[in-house]
């Protein structure tokens, strides 16, 4: 595409036509519902696949959803962002759990300018939305990690590119989500999406090792999580793509069209069993080499950009031939305040929690901390001046932050100065006060409390209490059952619930302990007790304090969880934050952050529930 600078001082390149022809049918389609030609359930399914989405607010009020393919992020797309945020919405965006950016607020007829806009840098809202092929998701530091098996960048963008306005991909049975993690770390959320991809390695009968990929399907969240299922041992790289289209095709096929709360892949398990769901999809991808576009082989991208992971050198490199093993790295986890260390100052904090070290190539990488994921139009504006000054490449991250990529040694304090001046260097990303939040009632049609504001005081609370930059524990917020915060797989998780108390409607929370990713398995977060809204950043405190003072070296939450007792052990230690004090003694439960009248559960249409 041909690059120009347009008079907002913007990057921008010749508009793809695909892309406009997405716009022209999107103003088409307006104008016809608009008129009262185009029936409301017909528009709706159309609007979702170009990724605008319904708000709380109604109206002409709408979400644009961005897809932000495996984070990756160039300075004009930052910029690009910072421009919608400032001149289309309410001055921010939102990064998301699955590496969306999303805009509220944006008027229903100015969608058509914002698609135009996105466009011009090679950003889409298409199928980012609806029963879709989702936005691809991946480790944000893949290419940049000494553990992982093969690089999965390319092969994220390659599926990006394969499944983006593909024929199966448009008309599902529900949503269909595909991530890719670079090693078992699972870093990039696999264990619990319809298709979850990790490298993994094969002895060959020589004794060398061939590099590829084990296929997890049928896994998800909602209101009743299932965890992915490996499909087959190892899938050859050429074999990747024909693999996920087969999967796709077997879900289009088999899945459940007429009750959306049994519609996404994971209820295949249930209905046909995991073996015949297997021997499905096997079939399937057999005889794909019939189809016209029969996605076999090693993509171009993959060709011509290659796959190496980091820490080894491209020099003799083969696809498919043995790799060295990983080389160790050092990954700076959180502090504790008062532990008898010697105090810190901010750049040290923020260096300690917030850089990551180790082979990956000679570089380094940061995380730039984006309180609930929020971004503002400014703050764009800096991360692309930051991107461009230090040459780096910058992702966004599963949970809601920016990192920055292919440094050096030398770049940090400059990292540091740009970040702290745009207010995102605060130490902590990725640690226990970097909780994670879905929009809740902000926007949210489904939501039955408000998430963000919970998260605010809880990582006010821990702050106050020395633990926010506690590593090895996360928490996780849904202000409903259906986990867009992905409550199920954080140490603590909460989503949200209508209490009733002393006659009164108050909002609540079910605590969860213990959910767990990792080494290519995943542990859903086993139910506590149930808390007044009110109580929740204590509870947190309360339970991050024991973890951080129980510990032994080196262990992890669910292994000092299960040596506590489990969660019936914890919920008994909390049980006196449990009850709700009567309403003249304590308004303020009944009344839900960020709100100013008393609570009620106003739950409206789903367009995303399941």
């Amino acid at each position: 595409m041909t690059a120009t600078i347009d008079a907002t001082g913007l990057d921008r390149q010749v508009l793809d036509p695909a892309i406009e022809a997405d716009v022209e049918k999107f103003e088409r389609l307006l104008a016809q519902y608009e008129a009262g030609e185009l029936e409301e359930d017909r528009w709706r399914v159309f609007r979702l696949a170009n990724g605008i989405y319904g708000q709380r607010q109604g109206g002409a009020n709408q979400m644009v959803r961005v897809k932000i393919p495996y984070g990756s992020l160039r300075p004009e797309q930052l910029e690009m962002l910072g421009h919608i945020a400032r001149q289309y919405s309410r001055g921010w965006g939102h990064i998301t759990t699955r590496q969306n950016v999303q805009f509220h607020y944006v008027d229903l007829h100015r969608i058509p300018a914002v698609m135009r806009e996105l466009g011009s840098v090679g950003l889409t809202t298409r199928e980012a939305c609806g029963d879709t092929v989702r936005n691809v998701a991946g480790c944000h530091l893949a290419g940049a990690c000494p553990f992982e098996v093969l690089d999965i960048s390319p092969w994220a963008e390659a599926t990006y590119r394969h499944f983006l306005r593909h024929p199966y991909a448009q008309r599902l049975p529900r949503k269909f989500k595909i991530n890719f993690s670079g090693c078992a770390t699972d870093c990039g959320q696999a264990m619990f999406n319809d298709v979850g991809v990790v490298a993994v390695t094969r002895a060959r009968p020589d004794g060398t090792t061939e590099a590829g990929f084990r296929v997890f399907i049928a896994g998800g969240l909602g209101a009743t999580p299932h965890p992915a299922l490996a499909l087959e041992e190892f899938t050859p790289r050429e074999e990747l793509l024909a693999t996920i289209e087969a999967v796709l095709r077997v879900f289009d096929h088999a899945g459940n069209r007429d009750n959306k709360l049994r519609a996404r892949m994971k209820w295949l398990v249930d209905t046909l069993g995991i073996d015949e769901l297997r021997a499905r999809v096997l079939k399937e991808r057999r005889l794909l080499v019939a189809a016209v576009g029969w996605p076999g082989g090693v993509p171009a991208v993959i060709e011509e950009e290659g796959d190496f992971p980091a820490g080894v050198s491209a020099a003799g490199f083969q696809p498919g031939a043995a790799r060295p093993g990983a080389v160790p790295v050092e990954i700076t986890g959180g502090i504790r305040r008062g532990s008898g260390g010697v105090p810190r100052s901010d750049r040290a904090r923020w260096e300690r929690a917030n850089v990551i070290r180790g082979v990956a190539k000679g570089t380094v990488s940061a995380y730039a901390h984006c309180h609930l994921g929020d971004v503002t139009a400014d703050q764009f504006d800096g991360l692309a001046a930051l991107q461009r000054r230090l040459g780096a490449e910058v992702r966004v991250t599963n949970r809601q932050n920016v990192v920055f990529r292919d440094l050096d040694e030398g770049q940090l304090p400059a990292l540091y100065a740009g970040l702290e001046t745009l207010g995102l260097a605060r130490p902590g990303a990725e640690l226990a006060r970097d909780v994670v939040s879905c929009p809740g009632a902000d926007t949210c049609n489904l939501a039955v409390t408000q998430s963000r504001g919970l998260a605010s005081a809880i990582d006010t609370a821990l702050d106050e209490a020395g633990l926010a930059e506690v590593g090895g524990v996360r928490v996780n917020i849904s202000g409903c059952s259906n986990s867009c915060g992905q409550h199920h797989t954080a140490d603590i998780g909460f989503f949200g619930v209508e209490r009733r108390a002393h006659g009164r409607s108050a909002p609540g929370y079910q605590l969860l302990l213990g959910g767990h990713l990792g080494d290519a398995s995943v542990e859903f977060g086993r139910k506590a007790l149930r808390l007044p809204a009110k109580a929740c950043a204590e509870a947190t405190v309360r339970v991050v304090g024991r973890f951080a003072a129980e510990r032994q070296a080196g262990e992890t939450f669910p292994a000092w969880l299960d040596r506590a007792g489990g969660a019936p052990a914890i919920s008994a230690a909390l049980a006196d934050l449990a009850e709700f004090p009567a309403p003249e003694s304590a308004p303020t439960f009944y009344v839900d952050y960020d709100e100013a009248g008393p609570f009620t559960a106003e739950v409206g249409l789903s367009e995303c529930a399941g």
